[in-house]
């Protein structure tokens, strides 16, 4: 396996920025924030008294599951 060089890394970001435009472009015809109260009512969340790390966002979860 080859070592990266600079010229590698930069290709790998303009790669991730091209991914993160598509993304942002799939986010404007569909308005996700409709489906929040049915998850927040679905997904059996802690109220956070015992501690722990705050749950991810419902709704960024469920773009993953569409945009997979």
């Amino acid at each position: 396996m080859k070592q990266s060089g600079f010229s590698d890394v930069e290709e790998r970001f303009a790669h991730l920025r091209g991914l993160s435009h598509q993304l942002a472009v799939f986010s404007r015809p569909v308005d996700f924030e409709v489906f929040r109260p049915d998850l927040d009512k679905a997904l059996a969340y802690s109220d956070g008294s015992k501690g722990g790390r705050p749950p991810f966002d419902p709704v960024l979860m469920f773009k993953i599951l569409v945009i997979q």
